[in-house]
């Protein structure tokens, strides 16, 4: 047993990088073999967390609360596992006067300042949009900071209300200002399947997809392929796929669809000359829009003049793909990449 001294709780970012939850943080010296698996946390014998992660040499650990885990345990009970709601919208604080005054504040009062709302959100489907001022989140008044006064736990962020306390299914009352005026929105909250957003941010044992052809691969892009490049790949993997990743919303406002990319060329006969082609965002392939793998592997039924005449966004901007010679190099990607099938979609 080691005993441990909580030096914070706030609302932080978890692995899985979608939304922030409650978290405890703790001071408290642990083996390093201790950080392989995760550990509980008990107070007055009965369980307080589990162990999220732990550096070991300022010697803090980040816990998952009871709080999430008593959520996690309800939700798994229920015949259709339904997940934690998503808040489904970014915000500013309202410190700066100008902001308030912008958006139609007179007073020097709570709230944050609405700057962004997810396509097909439960938000957006309650009416909140770009601009209003959350003031309140059921009983609880948000400050201008985004923080409201838990019983327990004192100043959280107003999310916590959203993601923790609040379950999908449950009507949660947003009081807002719009242009000065108030009202409330009652949201029924939903939870967000990662196969909803248009670049997928985590996987559920899942193979991930992809089609060859004639040794081009192209996969849709999601999170879990972006940390291919390791803990820092926001600064590492290809920033033009981070910048498609963050504002993944603003630049697809339309949802319901996916971002394809070529990943890489494995040499073949009919690839040569494209060997260093890769990480390139595919826009068409023979004149279809590409909005996902299906679309492509549709696309590709209907070759012009027997080429696939792939279009991308950077440059070369069109690859031409010799169809007979892309099916003659099939038994040779199979054979010598140990290839079982050339295409996974599903």
């Amino acid at each position: 047993m080691t005993d441990g001294l909580v030096t914070a709780v706030q609302v932080m970012r978890y692995p899985v990088e979608v939304g922030e939850f409650l978290t405890y943080r703790l001071s408290i010296a642990l083996q390093y073999r201790d950080n392989s698996y995760t550990v509980p946390l008990v107070k007055n014998n009965k369980l307080a967390g589990l162990l999220l992660r732990y550096d070991p040499r300022s010697q803090l650990m980040d816990a998952i609360p009871a709080p999430i885990i008593a959520h996690f345990l309800k939700e798994a009970a229920k015949p259709k596992y339904e997940g934690f709601p998503t808040v489904g919208f970014d915000y500013f604080p309202t410190r700066d006067p100008q902001l308030r005054k912008y958006a139609g504040e007179t007073e020097n009062g709570g709230g944050v300042y609405v700057r962004g709302i997810e396509p097909g959100s439960a938000v957006e489907k309650a009416g909140l949009q770009e601009g209003d001022i959350l003031t309140a989140v059921g009983n609880f008044d948000v400050d201008q900071n985004g923080n409201y006064v838990d019983p327990l736990y004192k100043k959280l962020d107003f999310t916590n209300l959203l993601t923790t306390r609040a379950f999908a299914g449950d009507k949660v009352p947003l009081k807002i200002h719009r242009q000065g005026k108030p009202m409330q929105l009652d949201v029924t909250m939903e939870h967000r399947a990662p196969d909803e957003y248009i670049i997928s941010p985590y996987s559920r044992d899942e193979a991930p997809k992809y089609y060859i052809l004639g040794g081009l691969i192209f996969q849709e892009l999601s999170r879990q392929y972006l940390r291919e490049w390791g803990p820092n790949w926001l600064k590492e993997a290809p920033q033009r796929f981070v910048y498609l990743d963050h504002f993944q919303w603003e630049l697809f406002p339309e949802g319901h669809r996916h971002v394809v990319v070529l990943s890489q060329v494995l040499p073949v006969n009919g690839t040569i000359g494209y060997e260093d082609f890769g990480y390139l965002t595919v826009t068409k392939v023979n004149g279809k829009d590409i909005h996902s793998l299906d679309d492509l592997a549709d696309a590709v039924k209907q070759p012009l003049d027997g080429f696939d005449r792939i279009e991308t966004e950077e440059d070369p901007k069109v690859i031409p793909l010799d169809v007979a010679q892309a099916q003659n190099d099939e038994p040779t990607l199979r054979e010598n990449y140990g290839i079982p099938a050339l295409q996974r979609l599903k």
